[in-house]
């Protein structure tokens, strides 16, 4: 007797094999094995919303290899990931392959022990969370197939819109029209360097920051300008500097609950500049490889076995004291069967893995490592120091600590800093080194990077796990948002189009109660609680309405702008309109003339013309140039019209093999551009 189980990908089906015997064969589905048609809307609005799912080119060879497999099986079990999609793609090879009653397991790690108990209770599939991730694929198949084409014929040919997408380029829309209108607001805050009565060295100097006027708060912005600010000091030159209080006390730092995957997206962006989707990537491949458990998870729920390992390695590396087992509650809403992201084996310390992962893998593996088990230790304690000095009607405030027990720190380190303030007693008199105003301007909000905007849309519980990663990505494929040299997001000239079109006219698509509303009742769904044919009708109607409407009344937008260019080829005007990819010249004598060229507003954009001629087009000119992120590439100057590019710098000299353009590597070799020509020879 065989068993066959079927899984995603190659990588987790080795790592499974491992640990079982000859009766069992796994094998992988390379990922999703039936979709919605690309090219049709797939989706039969009449029929209750029926889907037609198609075998996509690519998974038609792995299908036909999965049905033999099947069939010399005495039984299949489908082991795809824990979450719905996991689950949809369970039910899609079941529906592919014909099988009738397949059995279903589900892991949290990808280990011997977490293997052999799912066998030991298989179950089926959950429909349920099918269901629910049928009705997210159609709601996001109707409003891009629908809205899509209203963009195309009201704003320009190529855009898209998607269900989550577009509230994500939304937030980056709307932070910076807060940037645009933000009003700086000018205060003053004045500082006292103080020091002990006739203390002899600096160690005895301590700062302090004026706090209170005849002890009520001073409010931050309340000296609004300097005159206020001499004020303040005028009153202060003959004052006696004492103090009124000192408190002394233990202060405690906490450790952090182990990772979810937005908090691990969040932190990988911070710490290591990682996109959500690398960071996805990474955690995927460390999943499959059996080193953490499942990372596309809300809940920050930890096994009993993993507490025990964790409170095992504590103790036996660090000592009892340092142990403290923890239970963590996430918010509202989170999958508590799920597991948080945490090592399969609390004992493989990083330092063990180091030749077996890539640097990408060991760091991400680290992060995680350490923040499950500094989740289990206690906290890190300061001995905290917090003096009120007064000086006439004004009291300053100084404030010290100094790390008494490093506890969790020991594993995870954060940033503190240690003030050590000297010793003080009240009513002492203490000595004014100096003090000094300064001025400070109020700041706009930040931009979002990566980080901030995942914490936004969880914030607003728009989106799942699963969907941060894709939804960023998208969102920049698409150039509605791009980054800046501080990898903040800003929002291109499309992008702020393409919204303001959508909030004018289809405001509950990028509202965002509204689409917080709708993962609510997919989560609905996803419990039994409400079936995915209703949560698609009572979106449809009032969606489909509307859309008719919006098509007869809404008049194209006409973004094109006058120039003084006059057509090379033609001699009419040329003038700037707005495509997919933000604008460009194009001849007003189209389609006569389709004469374009591309829009260099930037200096530092402007190519660097080089003495050689296009390979390609024969006409133009090769230029180094900059990508919007800065990158350096060389291409024809004549893009649009020509699109040759490359990425090493060319040289005037052409390969004697395949004729291709010789190209300069940063080893200071020569080799051919044709990547499958392997011709090179030294400078």
């Amino acid at each position: 007797m065989q068993s066959l189980i079927i899984v995603e990908s190659p990588t987790k089906s080795r790592t499974i094999s491992k640990f079982l015997g000859k009766n069992y064969k796994v094998v992988a589905s390379f990922g999703h094995v039936r979709d919605l048609p690309k090219r049709d809307f797939g989706i039969d609005v009449e029929k209750n919303f029926e889907p037609k799912y198609v075998i996509p080119p690519k998974a038609k060879k792995v299908i036909a290899e999965l049905k033999k497999d099947a069939k010399a099986a005495d039984e299949v079990i489908l082991a795809t990931d824990q979450d719905r999609e996991g689950e949809s793609i369970s039910w899609h090879l079941a529906e592919a392959l014909g099988l009738k009653n397949p059995k279903r397991i589900v892991f949290h790690e990808i280990t011997k022990t977490a293997i052999d108990h799912a066998l030991q209770s298989p179950g089926k599939i959950d429909m349920s969370l099918v269901d629910a991730q049928q009705a997210r694929r159609i709601l996001d198949r109707i409003v891009g197939y629908k809205i899509s084409p209203f963009l195309w014929k009201k704003v320009a040919k190529g855009l898209s819109a998607g269900r989550v997408q577009s509230v994500a380029v939304r937030l980056v829309v709307e932070r910076e029209e807060e940037i645009k209108k933000f009003v700086a607001q000018e205060y003053w805050q004045i500082m006292a360097l103080l020091k002990k009565q006739g203390a002899k060295n600096n160690n005895q100097d301590f700062q302090a920051n004026l706090i209170k006027k005849d002890g009520k708060t001073i409010d931050k912005l309340a000296i609004k300008n300097k005159e206020e600010a001499d004020a303040i000091l005028k009153n202060l030159e003959q004052a006696e500097y004492n103090i009124a209080s000192v408190e002394k006390k233990e202060t405690r730092k906490n450790p952090l609950p182990p990772f979810t995957t937005s908090t691990l997206q969040q932190t990988a962006a911070n710490k290591f500049g990682y996109s959500a989707k690398m960071t996805m990537s990474v955690a995927q491949k460390l999943y499959e490889e059996g080193h953490i458990t499942y990372h596309r998870t809300d809940s920050l729920n930890l096994s009993q076995q993993s507490l025990a390992d964790a409170e095992k390695f504590i103790t036996d590396s660090f000592g009892k004291n340092y142990a403290q087992i923890k239970r963590y509650k996430a918010g509202k809403g989170a999958q508590e069967a799920h597991e948080a992201i945490r090592p399969t084996y609390a004992q493989q310390a990083p330092e063990l893995l180091k030749n077996n992962l890539d640097a990408a893998k060991l760091k991400l593996y680290t992060l995680i490592w350490q923040r499950f088990i500094a989740s289990q230790m206690v906290s890190a304690v300061f001995n905290a120091t917090s003096v009120e000095i007064n000086a006439n009607e004004y009291t300053f405030g100084a404030n010290g600590q100094i790390l008494k027990f490093d506890g969790f720190l020991k594993v995870y380190p954060m940033k503190f800093t240690e003030n050590e303030m000297p010793e003080l007693k009240e009513k002492e008199i203490v000595e004014l080194v100096n003090i000094n105003p300064s001025q400070h301007f109020t700041e706009p909000p930040p931009r979002y990077n990566e980080a901030s905007l995942i914490k936004a849309l969880e914030k607003h519980g728009i989106g799942r796990p699963s969907t941060y990663a894709p939804t960023l990505s998208t969102i920049q494929d698409r150039h509605y948002i791009e980054k800046n040299e501080q990898k903040r997001f800003f929002p291109t000239e499309m992008g702020v189009i393409v919204n303001e079109m959508l909030v004018k006219n289809f405001p509950e698509i990028v509202d965002i109660e509204f689409t917080a509303k709708m993962e609510k009742e997919l989560d609905e769904v996803a419990e039994g609680k409400d079936t995915w044919e209703k949560t698609v009708r009572d979106f449809y109607g009032p969606f489909a309405k509307n859309l008719k409407e919006k098509y007869e009344d809404v008049p194209k937008e006409n973004l094109d702008i006058k120039t003084d260019k006059i057509c090379p080829k033609c001699q009419k005007p040329m003038i700037e309109k707005m495509g997919r990819f933000g604008r460009f010249y194009a001849c007003t004598g189209f389609p006569e003339c389709k004469h374009t060229e591309s829009i260099i507003k930037d200096p530092s954009m402007q190519a660097e013309k080089l003495d050689i001629t296009c390979p390609k087009c024969k006409t133009g000119h090769m230029g180094a140039k900059k990508t919007r992120k800065g990158k350096i590439f060389y291409g024809c100057d004549t893009y649009p019209t020509c699109d040759f590019a490359l990425w090493d710098k060319p040289v005037n000299k052409f390969c004697p093999l395949c004729k291709s353009i010789l190209v300069e590597t940063k080893s200071k070799k020569v080799k051919c551009s044709n990547k499958d020509c392997d011709y090179a020879e030294l400078v």
